[in-house]
């Protein structure tokens, strides 16, 4: 049977009100053990005989006084509170001629014990255990010491009772304690899944603009004598990327800052995530670069999640970045296909190949790894008539589609 969330109420009772609620119910039934109730033939308690007269009503007053207090002073103190729920009891059975504290009558001191166990630390909630047994052993010992009866079976009971009451409470502290633990491990592990996402940006976005500056810096010094305005040209387009570069980091920091304050102040809405709509503008500057890029578009474009489409982007870049940095040629293509459940990527080129000298960890492990979190279908290998092809296979929720 599935467990269904309490009710808001129950949720919005305090523990002080909860001992005030036991306690009235409690004095109720222990009052009605007095009188003979229907189907039995005598009452199941015999009140004694300051039941019916002025002293009695005292009894029932100051027990009920201490046990009001002790539910106020539950949170601040709760030892103090708890001694004085025992000693409500007390008072309490007091007006009925019984061998033993009833199970009624302590049903707010044991329901203390939760409370204490559950929410104080453990030597209070010992000492409260202590304390709320010790009671009932001392209650006993002065009956007997007295020589007067006692109900030692239903004492027993009241005692184990309390015990179990005690164990319930601090497993459920346990419980929280664990619960917190995990919800503080998984925010650790969030904080760190986070730092490694924003490394790996920055490491994309770093390295595909190094390789472009660094192609536009070879090409301008080759020229720089021949060609002047040729090299005027590359030496722009590395001062451009450059510009671009820091730009880019910038408001990534700055958008980090303001969700660290909570607040955004319109500046966060420029760090707008990469995704599949930047394709045609890093090829556009890699081209410019030296290295043409080809892109070819296939099915439907559509809307596609914010992970799928930023790691779609990412995987792109990077192997554009391994071709201008590592193949030795001056062309490449990329084909995206949006297919119906899916979107395909591929990045081919007509170089040395390039595999094992960028598998660094960044690179092709980098691209790997997103697409394993997509559970997509990643491969990268050199190509049989020469070159290199990165192809993956990123599924697209069925949500989305």
């Amino acid at each position: 049977m599935p467990v269904t969330a309490p009710l808001p109420l129950v949720k919005r009772v305090s523990p002080r009100t909860w001992i005030v609620l036991v306690w009235c119910a409690s004095t109720l039934f222990t009052l009605l053990t007095t009188f003979r109730l229907p189907g039995e033939t005598e009452p199941e308690e015999w009140g004694t005989a300051q039941l019916y007269r002025w002293d009695g009503l005292l009894f029932h007053v100051v027990s009920a006084l201490m046990a009001l207090y002790g539910a106020v002073l539950l949170r601040r103190r709760p030892l103090c509170a708890l001694a004085l729920l025992i000693l409500a009891s007390i008072c309490e059975a007091v007006t009925i001629g019984v061998s033993e504290l009833p199970m009624a009558q302590y049903l707010a001191p044991i329901l203390a014990l939760y409370f204490i166990a559950a929410a104080a630390p453990r030597r209070t909630s010992v000492l409260a255990l202590v304390l709320g047994v010790g009671a009932l052993v001392a209650y006993i010992a002065t009956r007997l010491l007295s020589g007067w009866a006692v109900g030692m079976s239903a004492e027993l009971a009241v005692v184990l009772v309390s015990v179990i009451s005690w164990l319930l409470g601090d497993s459920a502290l346990q419980a929280r304690v664990h619960a917190e633990r995990l919800s503080a491990q998984a925010s650790a592990q969030a904080v760190t899944a986070e730092r490694l996402r924003i490394a790996r940006e920055m490491h994309d976005t770093v390295a595909h603009s190094i390789g472009i500056i660094a192609l536009q810096a070879g090409a301008a010094a080759r020229v720089t004598a021949t060609q002047p305005d040729a090299a005027r040209e590359a030496m722009r387009a590395v001062e451009t990327t450059g510009r671009e570069t820091l730009a880019g980091l910038r408001r990534m920091l700055v958008a980090l800052r303001a969700a660290d304050a909570g607040h955004g102040d319109g500046t966060a809405a420029e760090a707008r995530p990469a995704g599949l709509a930047d394709v045609d503008r890093l090829a556009a500057a890699t081209t410019a670069a030296g290295v043409r890029v080809e892109v070819r578009w296939l099915g439907e474009p559509r809307r596609l999640p914010p992970d799928i489409d930023l790691s779609a982007f990412r995987i792109i870049q990077e192997s554009v970045t391994n071709v201008v940095r590592h193949s030795g040629t001056h062309a490449c293509r990329v084909t995206v296909d949006y297919g119906e459940d899916d979107i395909s990527l591929e990045v081919t080129d007509d170089g040395r190949g390039h595999g094992t000298s960028t598998d660094t960890g960044f690179g092709l492990a980098g691209m790997r790894e997103r697409v394993a979190l997509l559970h997509g279908r990643f491969s990268a290998e050199p190509r049989p008539e020469g070159g290199f092809r990165v192809a993956a296979r990123l599924p697209v929720p069925v949500s989305v589609r």
